[in-house]
């Protein structure tokens, strides 16, 4: 009987190899660029926290997603289910150590044990951007002008970003006589890309005890044909103007100045379902693939951090969701497979000349370009098929005489097109050329 233990993963996680791990990575350092280009700077926090600081404000469903158990010291701890509520807690532990406004970023791993399906898994990888301290239409702006940022810097240029807000949508609610049972009506209006209009009407229905109510609301949840259209037709059934609709007034306005408004739209079923959200909501879909769902997603929570404090600090912040919008990129096409980070390969025909390949790879590591030296002189064959599976765009081999006079071959190994007997400087600024092309 064999004592071998079978290599497996748990259900809903997974290894990356190599091409995948350097996409995730490739993406993550264009957004970490463009959340330090908005003034943002990275935190992090543990991954278990005690259940009772991540759950404290949560509903059923967030409590049956979460891993939770009792460790060696008999304590009830919990792995973070995502990255705001122990941001809450950061915030109030931190609060004399930090300045306010402060905006950060938080890129790290969260665990959900829902049902694994395309682009969800039980271990994924966020990406959040939050400012605190301000309470400001300009705050609120700014984040989702980050979104869009973030989103074009990685290449995710057909995208709508859906905008809402809560506070509008509650006096709405108020006015209609179903305030006490708001969060309850949040959730399932959350569901209508979902579920479709029919299923929301039938649970409005069951919450409200009214087809008239569960009318009421589905007419108020349906977009006009733009912008301030919505806004005026929403802010007319919730009772009129007021601080809610004048901030999403503001924010139009500084999108319209800013020249990116054409890719938000005003959007009352938006409601985010979470229950810290007090103001401004949003979801973002990308217009080739909305059904794969949000990939970036957030809003104001002005009330999340008094749950660790007794001073308010208001809070506006959004969340990519890296791993479902990787899905959906590959889905789309839209993502360059590579198998390393390496920009030259130096072919190793005999342990004659390893010292000078080595210093031909010092060289070009001095110059800013990726190289390394196949470690053993195998069959030509063999090093050509491994390089092509990293991806490699140059070759360099070094016949005898080449190795005399200190020169080199450079191989283009996408178009084949050799460059003889040239200098390690010649074969560098043709490499750094073919870069800057592309």
């Amino acid at each position: 009987m064999s004592d071998l233990i079978q290599p497996k993963v748990l259900k809903g996680f997974r290894d990356f190899m190599p091409s995948d791990e350097i996409l995730r990575s490739d993406l993550i350092e264009k957004l970490t660029r463009t959340f330090r280009s908005y003034g943002f700077v990275p935190i992090d926090t543990p991954v278990l926290e005690y259940t009772e600081i991540l759950l404290r404000k949560s509903n059923g469903e967030t409590e049956k997603q979460v891993f939770r158990f009792e460790d060696n010291g008999h304590r009830d701890v919990a792995m973070r289910f995502d990255l705001t509520v122990p941001f809450a807690r950061f915030t109030a532990e931190h609060k004399e150590e930090l300045y306010f406004p402060f905006k950060r970023y938080h890129i790290a791993k969260v665990w959900r044990g829902e049902k694994p399906q395309a682009g969800r898994y039980r271990e994924f990888v966020q990406c959040d951007f939050d400012t605190v301290g301000s309470d400001s239409a300009s705050a609120d702006f700014e984040i989702l002008s980050l979104m869009k940022a973030a989103l074009t810097e990685i290449g995710v240029e057909k995208v709508t970003i859906h905008v809402n807000h809560r506070g509008i949508f509650n006096r709405f609610l108020s006015k209609i006589n179903c305030a006490e049972k708001s969060e309850d009506i949040l959730r399932v209006v959350d569901k209508l890309a979902k579920v479709g209009a029919e299923e929301v009407k039938k649970e409005l229905c069951e919450i409200t005890g009214s087809e008239n109510s569960a009318d009421s609301i589905l007419a108020y949840i349906q977009p006009d044909k733009d912008f301030l259209s919505t806004l005026s037709h929403i802010e007319s059934l919730a009772g009129g103007e007021a601080e809610d609709s004048l901030r999403m007034k503001k924010i139009y306005s500084m999108m319209c100045a800013s020249g990116i408004e054409k890719n938000y739209v005003l959007d009352p079923s938006i409601t985010r379902g979470l229950d810290y959200y007090t103001g401004i909501v949003y979801e973002t879909f990308l217009d080739d693939l909305p059904s794969i769902g949000s990939v970036c997603s957030g809003g104001r929570y002005d009330n999340l951090a008094g749950l660790y404090m007794k001073d308010k600090v208001p809070g506006v912040g959004s969340s990519i969701g890296l791993d479902r919008l990787i899905a959906g990129l590959k889905e789309l096409g839209l993502t360059q497979n590579k198998g390393s980070y390496l920009d030259v390969e130096i072919y190793n025909s005999g342990e004659d000349y390893i010292s000078y390949y080595q210093k031909i790879a010092g060289s070009l590591r001095k110059a800013g370009i990726a190289a390394e030296v196949f470690p053993d002189a195998a069959k030509m064959a063999k090093q050509y098929a491994l390089t092509e599976k990293k991806n490699v765009p140059w070759g360099i081999l070094v016949s005898a005489d080449e190795a005399k006079e200190e020169n080199l071959t450079l191989k283009n190994l996408s178009t084949r097109e050799q460059f003889q007997n040239i200098t390690v400087e010649e074969a560098i600024e043709k490499i750094k050329g073919d870069k800057i092309v592309k």
